[in-house]
């Protein structure tokens, strides 16, 4: 079983916490973006109230662990580890909730190539301990704006994990997915749940667009953000996230394993 120390050496070595690759700059134009209500920032979600880029940097810094000082504007951002390990532990109880009510879960991602393999062993050990994982409206197309106006993709489920693909979906196989913040993917696959047969999930698992997505629809959602993702914390903080897990979402895919094997040690789900 993994330690906790053990998993903060891997969280600094990996640079999933501490010092990470998302830079100080790319984070501030989010939070302005944000408090300037930008549908790309805000991933789906409806903020109760404006907040200015002062209250999302104090927000950050509590939640991440990013410095609070407006004055550092250059450099490499910094996400606490200690509060990468809490929020773990966080979503690893409502995981093992999850598995010990046999609640139906719906799992997607925006990073398919960074976090799938998160997620698909999480799908997998739900599966495995009962939990119906969903897979609705598998294959939909959905015209997503892209820089270069709208482009069809399909919604796909690979291991039990909600991806993104442009349309034609190849065979599996093929790439597992694009990069997406948009709540669109979340919509559509709830829109193909609750029908004759098939429930609603009581849980949703994702980044991005997705857990923003749920929980603007009043779904509860857990998840991981980056320090440049402020509108999943603003969820987290208005009640419409139950749990976020501060980190790099872009390291090597490989680097998220040891968080994976955590997450279920700690969930009592480890195969």
């Amino acid at each position: 079983m993994l330690s906790v120390g053990a998993l903060r050496a891997h969280l600094l070595a990996a640079h999933l916490a501490g010092p990470i690759a998302t830079l100080r700059e790319k984070s501030l134009r989010s939070y302005r973006l944000f408090a300037a209500g930008d549908p790309r920032q805000r991933l789906g979600l409806d903020p109760e109230r404006g907040w200015t880029v002062g209250e999302l940097l104090r927000l950050m810094a509590e939640k991440c662990g990013v410095s609070p000082d407006p004055g550092h504007t250059s450099g490499h951002d910094v996400i606490d580890p200690d509060r990468t390990l809490a929020a773990l532990d966080a979503f690893a109880d409502r995981i093992r909730s999850a598995a010990d009510h046999r609640e139906p879960v719906l799992l997607g991602t925006g990073h398919p190539q960074r976090l799938h393999g998160f997620y698909a062993g999480l799908a997998g050990a739900l599966s495995a301990a009962g939990c119906e994982v969903l897979t609705p409206s598998h294959g939909r197309c959905i015209d997503m704006p892209t820089q270069f106006g709208l482009r069809q993709h399909n919604l796909w489920y690979v291991g039990g994990v909600a991806v993104v693909r442009p349309a034609p979906t190849s065979a599996p196989g093929c790439e597992p997915g694009v990069h997406t913040h948009s709540p669109l993917p979340v919509r559509v696959a709830l829109a193909g749940s609750g029908g004759p047969g098939g429930p609603l999930p009581s849980l949703v698992v994702g980044d991005h667009g997705w857990v923003c997505g749920a929980g603007q629809l009043g779904i509860e959602a857990i998840g991981l953000a980056d320090s440049d993702d402020p509108a999943v914390f603003v969820a987290q903080a208005e009640g419409r996230v139950s749990v976020v897990v501060p980190l790099d979402d872009a390291v090597r895919s490989d680097y998220y394993r040891p968080l994976t094997r955590y997450v279920l040690n700690r969930a009592c789900l480890s195969q």
